[in-house]
């Protein structure tokens, strides 16, 4: 029985650990960010809109980051994100410059 609790114990501290890097995110809290630009549309069918926006409040407070966002969206709104640390990737240019001579 002794040897079995404390089974149970490591696997509980195993568990813990396991989630150390979750903890950064608190769940339910949302950062305001302002749309500075309108990079470009993407997604399989220009669904995506892809955005610069500045952070206005929180840990990274100042930071212009890169986002991809669904839906109608224009420069001076504001995007509630749930995390700051993830940026979205660069749009890549399929038409080459001076590919129409």
């Amino acid at each position: 029985m002794a040897g079995s609790k404390q089974q149970q114990k490591s696997k509980q501290t195993q568990q813990s650990q396991a989630s150390k890097g979750s903890d950064k995110i608190l769940v339910g809290e949302a950062v305001p960010a302002l749309v500075e630009e309108i990079i470009g549309r993407t997604g399989f069918r220009g669904e995506i809109t892809q955005v610069k926006a500045l952070v206005t409040d929180g840990r990274d407070k100042g930071r212009s980051i890169r986002r991809n966002v669904k839906g109608p969206i224009r420069v001076g709104d504001y995007l509630m994100l749930r995390e700051t640390e993830i940026e979205a990737r660069r749009i890549k240019s399929k038409v080459m410059k001076g590919a129409y001579t």
